[in-house]
This record gives C-alpha cells, sequence and structure tokens, in this order.
C-alpha cells in the first residue's frame, strides 16, 4: 500500500454514489506534504518523458499541478472554466461535463501560453469518466503539440475513464487506483 492508498484509509470518506470525499487533505484543504510526496511520486514516474508544460483544469488540480511542476522546473498551465476580463485573444477550447457539478463546461486556454513545440504533462486530482482529461487532450492537440503523459493523484478503476485513455493510447499513471466503494462499510478496494 503506498503513501496516498494510507491516507485515503485514514482520512477518505465513502459516500452513497460512488464518491471519495478527500476534502480534509487534497481538494478542499490541501496538506502541502502530501502534495510533496505526490509531486516526487509523478516526478519518478515521468522522469523518461521530455515535459515543458503541465496543463491542469480549474480548479482542484491546481495545487496537484503546481507541485509536480515545481519538480520538472516547468510552468503551470490551467484552463479556465470562466471568461474574464483579462483573457484576451485567441483561444484554445473544449467542452467538458463536469460529473461531480452535472454540468457543462467551455473551458479554454490562451493560444499564446500553448505552442506546438510544448511536451505537455497534464495532471489532475481525480479520473472518474475522462471528460476533463478528453478535454485538456483536445485543446493540447489544437494547439500542435504533444500529450508527453498523463499524471493523477485519485483513480476511480471502477469506472471508464481509466480505460479510455489508456486505450486511446496515452501514458497514464494514477498513484492510486480505486477498484470499489461502500458507502455502508466505508470500505475501499484498491488495485494491487
Amino acid at each position: 500500500m503506498n503513501f496516498l492508498e494510507e491516507r485515503i484509509l485514514k482520512d477518505g470518506v465513502v459516500r452513497e454514489g460512488n464518491v471519495l470525499k478527500v476534502d480534509s487533505f487534497l481538494n478542499h484543504q490541501i496538506d502541502i506534504s502530501l502534495l510533496e510526496q505526490i509531486g516526487a511520486e509523478l516526478k519518478k514516474r515521468f522522469a523518461n518523458k521530455e515535459v515543458t508544460k503541465i496543463l491542469t483544469i480549474e480548479a482542484s488540480g491546481i495545487g496537484i499541478a503546481c507541485i509536480v511542476a515545481r519538480y520538472f522546473n516547468v510552468p503551470v498551465l490551467f484552463a479556465k472554466k470562466s471568461q474574464s476580463v483579462n483573457i484576451d485573444g485567441d483561444k484554445y477550447s473544449a467542452d467538458v461535463y463536469s460529473y461531480t457539478h452535472k454540468c457543462m463546461n467551455h473551458v479554454f486556454v490562451s493560444k499564446k501560453y500553448l505552442s506546438k513545440d510544448e511536451k505537455v504533462l497534464i495532471i489532475d486530482d481525480f479520473l472518474a469518466n475522462g471528460a476533463a482529461l478528453l478535454g485538456l487532450t483536445e485543446i493540447v492537440h489544437q494547439a500542435g503539440a504533444e500529450v508527453a503523459g498523463i499524471g493523477i493523484a485519485i483513480e476511480k478503476g471502477f469506472q471508464d475513464g481509466g480505460k479510455i485513455i489508456r486505450e486511446k493510447g496515452f501514458k497514464l499513471e494514477s498513484i492510486a487506483i480505486v477498484d470499489a466503494m461502500d458507502a455502508s462499510t466505508g470500505t475501499i478496494t484498491f488495485r494491487k
């Protein structure tokens, strides 16, 4: 059992509807020392890949992406979910359905921050159905850039996202893969 699986068992909460709450340490209140471990682990798993930029989606992937970027010594770019007055110029965009929030998001990044020469490592906190990752890979492809890989903290292995992403040929590394959860008992089973 790895450090993230141990932390999930200690502080994660399983709720009805296949919800795994890790907001006490990962995506609401953030344990920075845990993020440091995640960053080091993802650096190790992608050590053989050239990475020039980290890409994530707003908001809960940003913290992890920043730590990972420090290990690679590259900038972080995050796809925004809403237009603001300080975003100008051309954008790459994709529509991404959020299963957590039950809505469609039109996400985008400014073209001036993503070029065809980039080798992009996509980072996120969770992988369930894969919609966010597919949207981010679409944005990378619109730029003519290369997806160097995809790093995830927690993958729900009992949902289709990981299978879809792997079948598309992407190098996907998830630190913890949950194969089953039972809200009535609080039991969590990890992939070996």
